[in-house]
C-alpha cells in the first residue's frame, strides 16, 4: 500500500522541523510527503523543500489545499496530516492494517492534545467524547450505521480514489471541512476511530485557555450541524 501524506499549510515554520523529525522516524516510510501551501509569508515552503517533501501552492482554504494534495498524490492512500500533529512512529502500519479491511472508508487515529509543559487531558477526553455524540445527536441515522465525527487534529485517512468519487471536501470550507468529509464517505462505508495515540499541539488552548477553546469547538460544530456552511471561519481565529 502506498501512502501520500498530504499536509495542508500556512505559514507554519514554527511546527515544520519537529514533524520533519517525527516524520523521518516512521518505519516503514510513507511513499511521499506533500505540501499544499496557502500563500504563506513565512518560511514554510523553502522548509518544506529542504526536506524533500513536494510542495504544490495554491489559494488559501483548508477545504481546497486538501483537494489539491489528494488530486496530487500518487499513493493509493492518503494520511491528512496538520502540520503541528504528529503521528506514531508505526502510523503507515497502522493505516494499512485498517483499510485493509474494505469495510472502512474513513479513519483516523486517536488525538491527545499536547504541548510543551502539559498534557490537555480535559480537551482531550472531550475531544473523544465528541467523536461519538456529536454524530449521535446531529446523525442518528448515520451513528447507526457506525459513522464517527473526525477532525483533523485525528489524522485522517481514506482511500484516494473513494475521495476523489465523493467529490472530496467542500472547495469554500475553510473550517469543519473534515466533517463534512465523515458524511460523504459514510456513503461507501465505515467511519472508524482508531484506538492507536497520535499526538497533536495545544497551541490553540494555550493562546486562548481550556474554557474558551472548548467553547469555540462547540460552538462552530454546532453552527455546522445546524446547517450553517458560511464563515464560519471568522469564529475561530487563526493562532500562528
Amino acid at each position: 500500500m502506498r501512502i501520500s501524506i498530504v499536509i495542508p499549510m500556512l505559514n507554519e515554520e514554527a511546527a515544520l522541523p519537529r514533524l520533519a523529525e517525527v516524520l523521518a522516524r516512521l518505519d516503514p516510510a510513507p511513499h511521499e510527503v506533500l505540501c499544499v501551501d496557502g500563500g504563506s509569508e513565512d518560511a514554510s515552503v523553502e522548509l518544506a523543500r529542504g526536506y524533500g517533501w513536494r510542495v504544490v501552492e495554491t489559494i488559501r482554504g483548508r477545504g481546497l489545499q486538501i483537494n489539491a494534495g489528494v488530486e496530487a498524490a500518487s499513493g493509493e492512500t492518503v494520511l491528512v496530516l496538520h502540520a503541528d500533529t504528529y503521528p506514531p512512529g508505526d502510523a503507515m502500519q497502522v493505516i494499512a492494517d485498517t483499510l485493509a479491511d474494505q469495510r472502512i472508508a474513513l479513519a483516523s487515529f486517536t488525538p491527545v492534545i499536547k504541548g510543551p509543559e502539559r498534557t490537555r487531558w480535559g480537551t482531550t477526553a472531550h475531544n473523544w467524547a465528541k467523536t461519538w455524540y456529536a454524530p449521535l445527536l446531529f446523525r442518528p441515522h448515520l451513528f447507526a450505521k457506525g459513522v464517527r465525527l473526525l477532525f483533523g487534529d485525528h489524522g485522517m485517512f481514506f482511500r484516494r480514489d473513494q475521495f476523489l468519487a465523493v467529490g472530496g471536501c467542500d472547495p469554500s470550507a475553510r473550517v469543519m471541512e473534515e466533517a463534512d468529509i465523515c458524511v460523504k464517505l459514510a456513503s461507501l462505508g465505515r467511519v472508524k476511530l482508531v484506538p492507536r495515540r497520535i499526538e497533536t499541539s495545544d497551541r490553540r488552548i494555550a493562546e486562548w485557555g481550556a474554557l474558551k477553546a472548548n467553547w469555540i469547538y462547540l460552538k462552530v460544530g454546532f453552527l455546522w450541524a445546524m446547517g450553517v456552511r458560511q464563515r464560519l471561519e471568522r469564529l475561530y481565529p487563526d493562532v500562528r
